[in-house]
């Protein structure tokens, strides 16, 4: 049995890992941490975990953590995971990070969006978690920068078709959607009830932090620097994330092209499912569980493709994605509690 923890286990995200873990047929769960929460245990915080895990939040200690854990799953607000990851792997333990701490492999672009890096040798030692695109460096990894939950919707969807030569790396624009706990359970005007009931809008159109995320991958993929037009829009809906993507077809490539690279690239993936012709992604298809959906379609008079990406934006696009890197870090069936 793997001996797993939770370092910031009271967030959405650190308690779907609860959930989860507490479940997983080769895990077992030693100890989760929260500061807020110290004493407390996780069912009175989230009742929903009742009978189904009676550990109690705990403040965190490196040393008490790493004796007993293999591996750490740091599900922190930005900035603190650097200061904690150093001591984890100093002491033998392997971490699954869910901040953008370690996602970047060009410090600089980080440093530009949000702070200082503290951890930068780091950072570039780190393997970025996208598991059906990187699953070959993840098995060997001691820290995985989990991907965000926008750049997990267009990425999964692009950066195939990219380095296939279907789409042309101008020109690409992606109009995306979040429920409202993308936000995080942290109180904020903007996801309040009456705001965000009834309520459909776009935000940090003038640059979202994911973006850079984006095009750093999508280069690597493509040779070159490719820069995207990314709209994030909230939605009012709980969870649930979609994408719409729009792209340029090469010269001669059409949208049976793209659906063969597609079911070629994801043909052994188990949770990146491809739509038939004719049907679109729907975040109600998704919700709660671990898997991408993708969809095509195509406008012949302009040469475009539409590519639609959707995701549960706590799981695929956060927990399960960071369970999923666990299972194939420790050589375990990827499905390993996630279905």
């Amino acid at each position: 049995m793997i001996k797993a923890g939770i370092i910031g286990a009271t967030g959405y995200t650190g308690a779907e890992l609860v959930r989860m873990l507490s479940a997983h047929p080769d895990v077992e769960l030693t100890v989760i941490t929260s500061r807020q929460y110290e004493g407390s245990p996780i069912s009175d915080v989230y009742p929903s975990l009742s009978g189904r895990c009676e550990l109690v939040c705990e403040a965190f200690d490196l040393e008490t953590f790493c004796d007993r854990v293999d591996i750490a799953f740091t599900a922190l607000p930005h900035k603190i995971p650097m200061d904690i990851v150093p001591g984890l792997l100093k002491g033998g333990v392997r971490v699954v990070d869910l901040s953008a701490d370690f996602r970047f492999r060009n410090v600089a672009d980080y440093e530009a969006w949000y702070q200082p890096h503290t951890a930068s040798e780091l950072s570039e030692k780190a393997v970025y978690g996208l598991c059906e695109l990187y699953r070959d460096q993840i098995r060997d990894a001691r820290v995985v920068g989990n991907p965000g939950c926008y750049p997990t919707t267009i990425l999964l969807a692009l950066v195939p078709l990219l380095k296939a030569g279907i789409i042309r790396a101008e020109g690409i624009i992606s109009d995306s959607k979040s429920g409202v706990s993308g936000a995080g359970r942290g109180l904020s005007l903007g996801s309040h009830f009456c705001e965000a009931n009834e309520s459909f809008k776009a935000y940090k159109v003038d640059g979202h932090r994911h973006r850079p995320e984006i095009e750093e991958v999508l280069s690597a993929a493509h040779g070159d620097a490719v820069e995207i037009t990314f709209i994030p829009h909230l939605i009012p809906a709980t969870r649930g994330m979609l994408s719409t993507i729009y792209c340029t077809l090469v010269e001669g490539k059409t949208e049976d092209d793209a659906r063969k690279v597609l079911a070629e690239t994801y043909g052994a993936s188990p949770f990146v499912r491809l739509r038939e012709k004719g049907r679109v992604p729907d975040i109600l298809h998704v919700q709660h569980t671990n898997f991408c959906d993708i969809g095509l379609a195509s406008d012949a008079r302009g040469g475009r493709l539409v590519v639609m990406s959707a995701i549960d934006n706590l799981l695929k696009g956060a927990s399960g994605q960071a369970v999923q890197n666990m299972n194939i870090m420790a050589g375990l069936d990827e499905r390993a509690g996630l279905l």
